[in-house]
């Protein structure tokens, strides 16, 4: 009924709209899985590694995770919700400190440093809120 060419272009065709859905399922899987919602284990699939520090202040929490070389550090709302201030900076020493910040519902962050054999510092902001760490991981 179909011609060897129309069978190979439906093939790929099909091929394609698979490899794009994928990617759009891939590129938005921390939101489908995790949802605005999710529990603390949600940062924890935001940067890899193990946890190394948790700071708690009065809107939110800062957590800071180790990976072989590298650091990485997120800013977590108590209360997600309205958009609001935030923001995380982490910085190696003797490096210049990598920052993220805007108005956010939940989460500012991941960002990530190089770590290897050097003392990190992280600051967490929630809505003028702080809280820090100072120099760790030594």
């Amino acid at each position: 009924m179909f011609g060897s060419a129309g069978a190979a272009g439906s093939g790929i065709r099909i091929r394609r709209a698979l490899l794009h859905c994928l990617v759009v399922l891939t590129a938005t899987g921390a939101t489908v899985l995790a949802g605005p919602g999710a529990s603390g284990a949600e940062a924890a699939s935001v940067c890899s590694g193990r946890p190394q520090k948790t700071v708690g202040f009065a809107t939110g929490e800062l957590r800071v995770y180790k990976n072989r070389g590298y650091a990485c550090a997120v800013t977590v709302a108590k209360k997600p919700g309205a958009r609001r201030a935030m923001s995380v900076s982490l910085q190696s020493r003797g490096g210049n400190p990598v920052v993220d910040s805007g108005d956010y519902t939940h989460r500012a962050g991941p960002v990530t440093v190089h770590a290897l054999n050097r003392c990190v510092r992280a600051t967490g902001v929630v809505s003028g809120k702080k809280g820090s760490t100072g120099w760790i991981l030594c």
